[in-house]
């Protein structure tokens, strides 16, 4: 029995429907950190998918989950 093994990625628990979820990155007033995820139009509660380092980040977020357009930040 291994005690470090190679993660797999878990599948996300969102899967993006834009009838009922927006595209939003959630930034740190404090730290500056930024995430990248989906908030539920319903209920407007915020699912993170992945952190934003640099534009490269948020480049392969958009490609991923077809997103184009502007992206709403929520502080």
């Amino acid at each position: 029995m291994p005690l470090f093994r190679k993660k797999t990625p878990k599948e996300t628990a969102v899967r993006f429907d834009p009838e009922r979820y927006t595209p939003v990155i959630r930034c740190s007033i404090c730290t500056g950190e930024k995430s990248a995820g989906f908030r539920d139009r319903e209920t407007g509660r915020v699912e993170e998918i992945m952190a934003i380092r640099d534009e490269k980040d948020l480049a392969e977020f958009r490609s991923q989950y077809g997103i184009t357009g502007e992206i709403a930040k929520v502080y």
